[in-house]
């Protein structure tokens, strides 16, 4: 029944804020779009909260750097980014090319300044990152990015992709990991809830200069390090290490997810 009536908001939430924010997109600038987008965010985590009895414990943000810096999450769940972006006043995420498939979204991503790059990835993907993302960076916006590129099943991961490091190196910001269990609760873009209390936790920052190879080391054992810890937390079950998995086909085939005890 949470899950249904959960739906039933999200829809209605997404089609009248969707409108809404359309109509603001024709206005000049971003602020009437993002305005919107806001609004339409913090109503989503409400009535996640109210609907799926999914409440959010957010952890770490005193360890957040002054100034611009990248977030680099875990990405297990389609909640994640109504979570993370309703912690910002404003925040520029990167995005695959397939929002723009929505109708009326595309215009909205490009009004809100969203970093939007081919989802497959690729040379043309990266140049479009770099370019989008500098314009994000020079309004010293925060930029949020999934590192792994696709959504995850919890136990699993996808190898990180090094889009995130080209950033930190052109940009000379420091990149703060996020770790969070919320795909136990909100599964992918599944349409069952599970009520209980799901965690996002910014951990520390990882200090500009690392060369590549180091970086993307420490940012995939620090994420995944405490994301198992964290689902291990609200299971009861004990620490896992995720899996590599190497297309989003595989774990498509797979059909057991832990769930909260």
């Amino acid at each position: 029944m949470r899950s249904f009536a959960f739906n039933v908001a999200y829809w209605i939430l997404s089609i009248g804020y969707g409108l809404t924010a359309a109509f603001a997109a024709l206005a000049p600038g971003r602020g009437p779009a993002s305005w919107v987008i806001r609004r339409y965010v913090k109503r989503m985590v409400q009535a996640m909260s109210i609907f799926a009895g999914i409440k959010l414990d957010v952890r770490g943000k005193d360890r957040l750097p002054e100034g611009a810096f990248i977030i680099a999450s875990k990405h297990q769940s389609w909640g994640d980014g109504f979570a993370t972006y309703d912690q910002f006043d404003d925040i520029a995420f990167v995005t695959g090319d397939h929002l723009e498939k929505f109708p009326l979204l595309g215009g909205v991503l490009k009004k809100l300044g969203a970093i939007v790059v081919n989802s497959c990835g690729g040379h043309e993907a990266r140049k479009a990152l770099a370019m989008r993302a500098a314009e994000a960076r020079a309004e010293n916006r925060k930029i949020l990015i999934y590192p792994e590129g696709h959504l995850a099943p919890v136990g699993k991961k996808f190898k990180y992709r090094s889009g995130v490091w080209h950033m930190y190196r052109d940009f000379d910001v420091p990149v703060v990991p996020l770790a969070t269990n919320l795909g136990l609760f909100w599964p992918e873009e599944k349409y069952e809830k599970h009520p209980g209390t799901a965690t996002l936790e910014f951990l520390d920052p990882i200090p500009v200069g690392l060369p590549k190879d180091q970086f993307l080391a420490r940012l995939e054992a620090v994420t995944e390090t405490r994301t198992a810890e964290l689902v291990a937390q609200a299971t009861g079950q004990p620490v896992t290490p995720a899996v590599l998995i190497d297309t989003p086909a595989k774990w498509r085939a797979s059909a057991s997810f832990p769930t909260p005890s």
